[in-house]
């Protein structure tokens, strides 16, 4: 299942050093825990859009959402996504793969 992630974390797979112009945002936050927020109200809203704000200015963003959809990550900020947009991303491709075989 090919997942398109809307333009909008990725974890390095590799030890290899990237140049600095397309390493991935997350590589080195000042707090690792940021992308991996506890729930998804209150304060932890605050995390993700501050998760997200780095997503966004990463080179790697459309790559590491879709790694993240095709791996089911379940958890965290990925590719710009929080946990309940990665969800409804995979319902409604199921949804839409369903509709388009009936």
């Amino acid at each position: 299942m090919k997942f398109i992630v809307p333009t909008r974390h990725y974890a390095p797979t590799s030890t290899k050093a990237a140049p600095a112009d397309t390493r991935p945002a997350c590589e080195n936050p000042d707090d690792p825990d940021l992308f991996f927020p506890n729930g998804n109200t209150g304060p932890a809203l605050l995390q993700i859009a501050e998760a997200k704000r780095l997503c966004a200015l990463c080179p790697r963003l459309v790559q590491c959402g879709n790694d993240a959809l095709e791996r089911g990550e379940e958890y965290g900020v990925w590719g710009g996504l929080s946990e309940d947009e990665r969800r409804a991303l995979r319902r409604r491709t199921a949804r839409d793969q369903f509709t388009d075989a009936a």
